[in-house]
């Protein structure tokens, strides 16, 4: 009955209030209602019971009340803890250096502090929680503080950025008016939702511009051009581990923000923020290049490869410098190791294909090398028979070219004779061309004078240059080399007369370099260039790529020639060109040793060894002069060569003489005169800087190690291992080829 007295949606007091009402109402109506059976006493006990289950009810009401009452003030205290840690976040994000915006998956604004937008003020008040992500760069692209590129509009602008805001990680700068920059970096969170983060890079892009212009020379902008055009990321460290040089390649690379690349920042901090970045195959890899940034000299090269989540490749290479620091280069290897993977496995294709077709390839080219052999048989013999009658009509012509003649009669004398020399020039290609293919040629290989030669060749072309008005130059150096003294002058000849024939305006160079033992002749040019799909085709018979080349100025054989001859020769032939810039055809001949006379010998040592092509120059200190007569002839056995001197002072006063830095030093301990072979060392590397040295010598005191120690110097003992030797010249490269310090 109390159920359907009492409404449960009461309050406890009002509830409490009814059942005391109904209970004071029932012990009323037993007091007054009684019969003979006791009713009123039925209805008392009745009133008893329901008085224990109002108040049990009310007890258990109460209870209720006390645990709603607990979980409303532990629903408070969490209420204030989140508010407290949302105040915390936000004096957090607030007490960011840099702009902090967080968008949603759904590209809105979640929130941002107050300095994101702080330098674009015209928009800065739109900048509010619910924002998309394209009215933000809307509104960005049409800012009066943005600076947009030259030639780019603010659609352009909005569709770049949106394709770098689909990416995972992005970054980029983004430059203001009045010469102000901003560092966009874009982090993806693990929900879909978007990190925006804007550095004010603008005091450090202009001291980086003010450090530049007061530190760097001219060389050292040189450097820094090149490092930042090639494709590699490139840092600098001194010997201390510091960062004293970089490229802008090496922050996209490592996804590094710029404000965290400092000139000064050491290693250990730099390497320590990337390798949670990174992911290195072998989880010992991160100790050992600390350890190899932490040793002080004689690091040897180390060469490994990480992967950037995302899955790009980097290969890294890190290499120390002369003055103990290092150079590490990061380069983006992703595609060739795809590539690498596809190739392999049409690799497997191809070698069943090129299975099945090489039986095939083979009868077919049998059939070509005949044909091919009969027509070079019977060019050459036409040529050869057609050069008679030619010559007699050249003679004939000659003849008629008397001072008496009208002038018109000789002008059409000169225009014969004229187009009698190009058909005797075509024949005599022609000739040469055919006797290459037919394998006919004799070889005589000689000693060539590059001085008289070229020479020669100058006095030549020099006339038809001037007439079209070109500088034409010719640096002939006064060097012999190993070749078909013929053949090599017609090489050369048809090479310049290439470039002479298609340079329409500029200049012609024809040049040699030294490059150990061997000569590089140049031709350089200023003509249109060759593209690249054009470059095997210059090489075929009758090919001319500009077609408004008259017949008399040839008719495509010139290069045809040339490649076949220095195929012949064993000379290399190079080929650089851009189209509209010019050309270079470049030669390769070995030079003659002072002591050969004809053709040369095979070298006694037929073992390569790694160094003999470098064209390394050793200086060789020794006062015994057995010993000093026998290295060198070991040295120059292995392609070295050799600067032989008995003491310091002769040394020193040789290479003022000459003029040429050495690439290494091997001295003797004890020499003749005030200095022994240490101090000579010490010398040397004041004098060219890191010059790799080793002391000489049949002592083995503790004395001496001690000293060798000190100075930093390896010490070779006598008898010297071959071996060692060999060691120490293969760590040697070449010493780059600076304005004064090598002939040539």
């Amino acid at each position: 009955m109390t159920d359907s007295l009492i409404n449960p949606a009461d309050s406890l007091e009002r509830q409490n209030q009814k059942l005391l009402v109904i209970a004071e109402a029932l012990m009323r109506r037993a007091e007054m209602d009684t019969d003979q059976y006791g009713a009123a006493y039925a209805q008392f006990e009745r009133a008893a019971v329901l008085e224990g289950q109002v108040k049990d009810r009310t007890r258990d009401l109460e209870e209720a009340l006390d645990l709603l009452n607990q979980s409303n003030a532990r629903l408070a205290d969490a209420n204030q803890e989140t508010e407290a840690a949302r105040v915390d976040l936000a004096n957090a994000i607030e007490a960011i250096q840099e702009g902090f915006a967080l968008f949603a998956p759904d590209d809105r604004m979640v929130m941002c502090n107050s300095r994101f937008g702080m330098h674009l003020k015209d928009i800065k008040p739109q900048l509010v929680p619910g924002l998309s992500f394209a009215a933000y760069t809307a509104m960005v692209s049409t800012s009066r503080h943005l600076s947009l590129p030259e030639g780019v509009t603010p659609g352009a602008w909005t569709r770049n950025r949106r394709k770098q805001h689909a990416r995972s990680h992005s970054m980029f700068n983004v430059r203001l008016r009045q010469d102000r920059w901003l560092q966009i970096s874009e982090h993806r969170t693990p929900n879909g939702g978007t990190v925006i983060l804007q550095t004010d890079v603008t005091d450090i892009m202009r001291l980086e511009r003010e450090e530049r212009d007061k530190l760097l020379d001219n060389q050292a902008r040189l450097i820094r051009a090149t490092l930042e055009h090639i494709n590699q990321g490139v840092c600098i460290f001194d010997s201390n581990a510091r960062l004293i040089g970089w490229n802008g390649r090496l922050s996209e690379l490592l996804t590094l923000p710029l404000s965290q690349i400092r000139l000064g920042s050491g290693f250990d901090v730099m390497f320590e923020r990337l390798r949670a970045e990174l992911i290195f195959p072998d989880q010992d890899l991160p100790d050992q290049v600390l350890d190899w940034v932490r040793k002080k000299n004689n690091r040897p090269p180390k060469r490994f490869e990480i992967r950037r989540r995302g899955g790009v490749v980097l290969d890294v290479f890190a290499q120390e410098m002369p003055d103990g620091g290092f150079v590490i280069s990061f380069t983006d290897v992703t595609a060739e190791r795809r590539s690498a993977r596809a190739l392999f496995e049409a690799n497997e294709l191809l070698e069943h294909r090129v299975t099945e077709r090489t039986i095939e390839l083979e009868e077919a080219l049998s059939v070509a090398e005949r044909a091919n052999a009969s027509k070079s048989r019977f060019v050459a013999a036409a040529s050869h028979d057609l050069l008679q009658p030619l010559s007699a009509a050249k003679l004939y012509m000659a003849s008629l070219n008397a001072d008496d003649r009208p002038p018109q009669d000789r002008t059409i004398i000169e225009k014969a004779q004229s187009a009698l020399a190009s058909v005797e020039g075509i024949l005599d290609a022609l000739l040469d061309i055919s006797k290459l293919e037919a394998g006919r040629t004799s070889l005589d290989i000689a000693s060539v004078d590059l001085g008289e030669l070229m020479t020669g060749l100058r006095d030549e072309f020099a006339p038809a240059a001037a007439l079209k008005g070109l500088r034409f130059r010719v640096v002939a150096p006064a060097v012999s080399v190993l070749s078909d003294p013929g053949y090599l002058r017609r090489i050369m000849q048809n090479l310049v007369a290439n470039a002479v024939r298609y340079t329409e305006s500029g200049k012609v160079l024809m040049g040699v370099r030294l490059r150990g033992e061997t000569a590089r002749l140049e031709v350089w040019d200023t003509g249109p260039g060759i593209a690249e799909e054009d470059r095997e085709t210059i090489f075929r018979e009758f090919q001319r790529l500009h077609r408004r080349a008259s017949a008399s100025e040839g008719m495509g054989l010139g290069l045809a020639i040339v490649e076949r001859a220095c195929s012949r020769l064993g000379h290399p032939l190079e080929l650089r060109s851009e189209p509209g810039r010019g050309t270079v055809f470049s030669v390769t001949v070995p030079l003659t040793a002072p002591d050969v006379a004809g053709p040369a010998s095979p070298p006694r040592d037929q073992a390569v060894r790694p160094f003999q092509d470098r064209g390394l120059i050793v200086l060789l200190v020794e006062n015994d002069q057995e010993l000093s007569r026998a290295m060198t002839m070991l040295l120059e056995r292995w392609r070295i060569e050799v600067l032989s001197a008995s003491d310091a002072e002769e040394a020193l006063t040789l290479l003022d003489e000459i003029g040429i830095e050495p690439d290494a030093a091997l001295v003797d301990y004890r020499l003749d005169g005030e200095r022994d072979g240490l101090e000579l060392i010490a010398l040397l590397g004041q004098r060219f800087g890191g010059l790799p040295c080793r002391l000489i010598s049949a002592e083995r005191s503790a004395e001496l190690r001690q000293r060798c120690h000190e100075g930093g110097v390896e010490l070779l003992n006598k008898p010297i291992d071959t071996a060692t030797l060999e060691a120490f010249l293969d760590r040697i490269q070449p010493r780059p080829p600076v304005a004064g310090r090598r002939n040539g």
